[in-house]
């Protein structure tokens, strides 16, 4: 960490992020001090946000155009992925658009011809959450069934459970979703993988991001699992780094339905701003905390609880609350694209990682010219780095087969991997909530590990 002078401006501080954050905010601009209706109430001592950035909406580069190729090898044994996504759990919400990001993904490459010559097949399982035993039995299932890849858990905690079980058989494991910083050293045979950034960067950009905006304190309620506790450590160290101080940290555990307890601890600390490292537990917790006069600008959510509250408070509720979403704004066109494989689609929340991880593995299979999982993965980071630039299957296979060396950039980033299966590059979305308590984008923030 770079040194600076206790009298250094905060802004000042925030630079000295040792991760090389790119911080791509503007001035602060108005104030937002809540009003003091008891004596739990956080007094915010002017949360007041960078305005938003200009870049959401746009539209993805397209590919290369013309005909694929045909492969000049080809395979007995299809390549087959299973996917392992939640269709029920506390982050079921997550489950539909990473399905469709799947799906999208197979669709493009069988469009293009498929991989070695064969079309590629998709099993889908759903993993539940670390409350049940769902997610070992999918992967009997699908193991059972001969896929040479998983795209999933999206759940940290339920990918513990199974990813021994998967890598053990020779398989790939590609999580769209996991952000825990413990598989970077997990002995997993070279067989893991994820497209979603670690929580290293996450939790740097929100404690950075919280700084920026004014708190100089913070109080956090956390599930105590490995994403839960994993994140609240980085985003602890980010904010004490940029000058600001944690005054309360409250768990809870998977499973739990009363908050009260946690909720009163934190408020009773009066922390300007409050991070709420959850899943859909935020159902609960937000009431209880507006209940008790929490302003929703004081509110900061992260990936696991991002989402679609239309249906479930009243409107206003969240109104100018903020979360941050591992991964680039999910560009127009490829919400359509989306929305024609699942017109139901709510949330675009780690789509694009998933998208990216079934491009790769078909990628990787194609440049090993083999659809054994073992193989495949020794292919993964190659295609990935140092090579000609391409977004999808199609203009990435193309390059391929005529003798290229090739680097994948995706719809969620850059990707490029280290050797442990973690991307080194990438962004981090922050989101902010409207009146009809749905989130818009917000502003990007760029980040090397």
């Amino acid at each position: 960490m770079i040194s600076l002078p206790q009298a250094a401006p905060r802004v000042a501080k925030l630079t000295a992020l040792s991760i090389g954050v790119a911080l791509l905010a503007t001035a602060c601009g108005g104030s937002s001090t809540p009003s003091q209706t008891g004596t739990t109430t956080p007094a915010a001592s002017g949360i007041a946000c960078p305005a938003p950035s200009a870049t959401a909406g746009s539209t993805t580069a397209p590919g290369a155009g013309g005909s694929v190729p045909a492969s000049t090898t080809t395979t007995e044994t299809p390549l087959k992925i299973g996917s392992l996504l939640p269709t029920t759990g506390s982050l079921a919400f997550l489950g539909p658009p990473e399905i469709a990001g799947v799906n999208l993904g197979i669709k493009e490459v069988n469009d293009a011809g498929g991989v070695l010559g064969k079309p590629v097949e998709v099993i889908h399982r759903d993993s539940g959450d670390t409350k049940t035993d769902i997610a070992t039995q999918s992967t009997t299932a699908l193991l059972g069934s001969g896929v040479s890849a998983i795209v999933g858990a999206a759940s940290s905690g339920v990918s513990k459970t199974v990813i021994n079980q998967i890598t053990g058989a020779g398989v790939i494991q590609f999580s769209p979703a996991n952000t825990s910083p413990d598989f970077t050293t997990w002995d997993d045979k070279g067989l893991y993988w994820r497209t979603a950034p670690s929580d290293v960067l996450q939790g740097k950009v929100l404690g950075n991001y919280m700084a920026t905006c004014g708190a100089q304190t913070v109080g956090m309620i956390v599930l105590n699992d490995a994403y839960g506790t994993g994140l609240a450590k980085n985003v602890k160290e980010a904010f004490e780094a940029a000058g600001g101080k944690v005054v309360a940290e409250e768990l809870f555990n998977e499973g739990d339905s009363q908050f009260s307890s946690q909720v009163d601890k934190v408020l009773a600390a009066k922390p300007d701003a409050i991070a709420l490292i959850t899943f859909d537990q935020a159902k609960s917790i937000v009431p209880l905390m507006t209940g008790k006069g929490v302003k929703a600008t004081q509110m900061f959510m992260v990936d696991g609880n991002t989402s679609d509250y239309s249906k479930d408070f009243q409107a206003g509720t969240l109104k100018g609350a903020q979360g941050t979403i591992p991964g680039t704004f999910a560009k127009d066109d490829f919400k359509k694209k989306l929305l024609a494989i699942d017109p139901a689609l709510k949330d675009y929340s780690y789509a694009g990682e998933s998208y990216d991880a079934v491009n790769l593995i078909a990628l990787a299979a194609e440049a090993a010219k083999s659809t054994k999982g073992t193989d495949i993965a020794k292919q993964l980071k190659a295609v990935s780095e140092a090579g000609e630039k391409c977004n999808d299957y199609a203009s990435c296979v193309t390059l391929l087969r005529n003798g290229k060396d090739i680097d994948y950039d995706g719809q969620s980033g850059p990707v490029t991997f280290s050797d442990a299966g973690d991307p080194t590059e990438a962004y981090i979305g922050i989101y902010e909530y409207q009146d009809d308590n749905t989130y818009k984008p917000s502003k990007e923030e760029f980040g090397k590990l």
